[in-house]
């Protein structure tokens, strides 16, 4: 199985940086595409009081910028404001790319924002793509905050050469939020094209982007090529990925990666040390993206190379693979993921993989996957299972899961015997017409009763086999649990950092002393 993926990311963009002449910085690259129509101005201009102003597609850029007599362009603003200003952008349509040109301070932050109410959009027809380019870009920035946009329609039309982002975040920064913007029609299909709707390239060596926040943003309708739709790479660190909406584009739903060449230093290029939690991925599919194919492997959550990130509460479902904990790089791991009170659902190949995808990758270590509801996954029941365990797995537990089978019972399949001291056990596997009868494969080992898996692999010795656990409407991505299921109580109580303190539903993880198997306690 072939993944193109973002492993060309790289390589692809140091090309089309070097072969742009003159370019000695990324800020360079989004100034050569602003349009003519923007007012442009420098960096170093004096900048204006901070307070609140106001944009408005029937302002002037002459204007003082109040409410009564606001300005043009929201590049206008962003050129004259600093530490303690806020952008109040009114409803229209705003055809221009955006820069944060100065950083905000602690406990003053450069703020863009709608004006309360309102619904301004940034949209980048008939604006010309020269390289990597964010819509809006935040680049080398500190303490500033983007809210409430709709971000749209940057096509590169199929250029290899260009990288077009919905909203990009590069070099370093820190205290950054990305909150409440509807990213869409971000787009470039060809072969060996890149896309992303928010990206966050953490480049620098010595300065890492921390404390960010991305939150209730909604990505959707985009053609992404080899990239994906929210993506944390490199030296990034400290961060909360939250409630965002990410669905129908064709690549990968949300990444946080490393060991790409992002950053210099080896020992920063990875995403890492962060939570996501509470975001609803769906619909991501890969069939059909020039840079894939046929192939079906677009994750709706994918970690690959990152370390130390905890995922919970998220929902998966219509994506190809739901979670997948993996490194895509030789000799490299992705580690210390705890992935913990998730529903995974209808996804076409598996709910929840780890380890890499060939025997040409890296490896998955110490990671913890607990307390997760898998139903009616591998619904294209070609390759994959309700759980898919790959190469070179160590040290990771996998127990309390709900797995919820369809009619194929494919509960399991790991297919590379390269693997050292996995631990699972204590999870409930059903399909309908119950039984304890399925497809169990460890090691390359095809075992189609429960009782010899168990006594073939050592795992799911103290598990449950054959017993409906009663989810609420399956059919309907309802996977609690009703009362009376064999999940109450049946789980083992985890120490409380593998568990956690909550539910898929924010409620107590633990009641009554014991824990439910599956991602929803009674």
């Amino acid at each position: 199985m072939i993944r193109p993926k973002s492993i060309f990311a790289g390589l692809l963009l140091t090309a089309i940086l070097l072969a742009s002449p003159g370019v000695t910085n990324l800020n360079s690259v989004q100034a050569a595409s602003k349009p003519s129509r923007t007012p442009m101005i420098s960096a170093a201009a004096t900048l204006l009081p901070p307070r609140s102003y106001y944009v408005s597609v029937k302002g002037s850029d002459a204007n003082p910028g109040t409410l009564a007599a606001p300005w043009r362009h929201i590049q206008y603003a962003l050129d004259h404001l600093g530490a303690g200003s806020t952008i109040n952008v009114m409803k229209g349509v705003y055809n221009e790319y955006v820069t944060f040109r100065h950083s905000g301070s602690a406990g003053a932050y450069l703020t863009l924002q709608n004006y309360a109410g309102q619904h301004p959009v940034i949209d980048a027809t008939g604006l010309s793509i020269t390289g990597e380019v964010g819509l809006v870009s935040i680049v080398n920035k500190k303490y500033v905050k983007l809210i409430g946009f709709e971000v749209r329609n940057l096509k590169a039309g199929g250029d290899p050469s260009a990288f077009p982002q919905g909203i990009s975040v590069r070099g370093n920064g820190a205290f950054i939020e990305i909150r409440n913007n509807r990213v869409h029609d971000i787009e470039n299909s060809c072969e060996e094209c890149g896309a992303h709707g928010i990206a966050v390239y953490g480049r620098d060596p010595n300065a890492s982007i921390h404390d960010l926040i991305i939150d209730g943003n909604e990505v959707y309708n985009g053609k992404f090529g080899w990239s994906e739709s929210l993506v944390l790479n490199g030296n990034v660190e400290k961060f909360t990925v939250s409630h965002n909406i990410v669905h129908d584009n064709d690549n990968i739903g949300i990444d946080f990666i490393g060991f790409e060449g992002e950053n210099p230093n080896p020992a920063l290029d990875r995403a890492r040390d962060g939570v996501a939690v509470g975001n609803t991925v769906y619909n991501i599919d890969s069939y059909g993206n020039p840079a894939y194919g046929e192939d079906r492997s677009a994750d709706g959550i994918y970690v690959d190379g990152g370390t130390d990130i905890v995922i919970e509460r998220n929902i998966v479902h219509h994506a190809n693979l739901g979670i997948e904990l993996a490194s895509e790089h030789a000799g490299k791991n992705t580690s210390y993921i705890t992935l913990r009170n998730n529903f995974i659902y209808n996804n076409t190949q598996a709910g929840i993989a780890f380890g890499g995808y060939d025997t040409m990758r890296g490896s998955t270590e110490n990671c913890v996957i607990v307390n997760n509801t898998l139903y009616n996954n591998f619904t294209q029941g070609d390759w994959g299972a309700e759980l898919y365990i790959q190469y070179d797995t160590r040290n990771n537990l996998v127990e309390n899961n709900l797995i919820f089978a369809n009619a194929s019972k494919r509960y399991m399949e790991s297919w590379s015997p390269v693997m050292k001291a996995n631990v699972v056990d204590r999870n409930l596997y059903f399909a309908p017409g119950g039984g304890r009868r399925g497809t169990w494969i460890w090691k390359g080992v095809t075992y189609t009763a429960f009782s010899a898996y168990q006594s073939g692999s050592g795992n799911d010795l103290s598990s449950l086999i054959g017993l409906d656990p009663h989810l609420v409407k399956p059919a309907e991505g309802d996977l609690h649990i009703r009362a009376g299921s064999p999940a109450v109580d049946a789980g083992n109580n985890l120490t409380g950092p593998q568990v956690g303190t909550l539910d898929i539903d924010g409620a107590p993880r633990i009641n009554d002393g014991a824990i439910d198997i599956g991602a929803d306690e009674r």
